[in-house]
């Protein structure tokens, strides 16, 4: 095997990168950067998430590699971390065990003390209580999260599964202590605060089923 030294050093670039640097690129060059070299995939792993060829899949992390490494030899910077890719890590793994419906694996990821506001709703706390809030989700099927920011906060952005294309319709703000989520504000009962909310999303909507 040969190793392409310039796409290895690029791919540093990548894993060294702020988060939020990635929305400076496309939305295909930011999923297989993303997918690719912080989270693990392999190419035709990406390509089958983000509905892509494999040719396409390796252009597209050709060129979201070099703009990000433009963007860290830039004279200004990149712009400021908001989130660290182990956060962003740990918000995806929450992410797949929700879309996938592992309730019991979420619920392995609260913390003794989490607590939780259902926005305009109720509030709980412990992981006894918390842990009655996810049966609702399991009834619905109106969401499919994507991981991504909130006004530079970590969130799950929710999307109708219907239109993963559309905006997202509302949120969900993560905190974590440590590997273990300490917090969680879910905005499905006030979906007005995301008109004036700033998004971000970090992955694809679409995922293996």
């Amino acid at each position: 095997m040969i190793i392409d030294a310039k796409a290895s050093a690029d791919s540093r670039h990548v894993t060294a990168a702020s988060p939020s640097s990635f929305m400076h690129l496309p939305i295909a060059q930011r999923c297989s950067t993303i997918l690719t070299d912080v989270l693990g995939y392999s190419l035709e792993e990406v390509a089958y998430i983000t509905g892509l060829t494999v040719p396409a899949v390796k252009a597209a992390l050709h060129r979201g590699r070099s703009r990000l490494r433009d963007l860290a030899q830039a004279s200004d910077g990149c712009v400021p971390p908001t989130l660290s890719l182990e956060d962003l890590r740990r918000l995806v793994k929450y992410v797949d065990r929700f879309n996938a419906r592992d309730f019991d694996a979420v619920r392995d990821m609260l913390a003794d003390g989490v607590r939780l506001e259902l926005v305009a709703r109720t509030r709980m706390e412990g992981r006894q209580q918390v842990s009655r809030y996810f049966h609702n989700y399991a009834r619905l099927y109106d969401w499919r999260f994507v991981p991504g920011l909130v006004d530079r906060r970590p969130a799950l952005l929710v999307l109708d599964p219907r239109d993963l294309a559309a905006t997202p319709s509302y949120f969900i703000l993560l905190e974590w202590a440590d590997d273990a989520v300490a917090s969680i504000r879910d905005f499905r009962h006030a979906r007005y605060v995301a008109d004036s909310a700033e998004m971000i999303v970090f992955g694809p909507a679409a995922g293996p089923s």
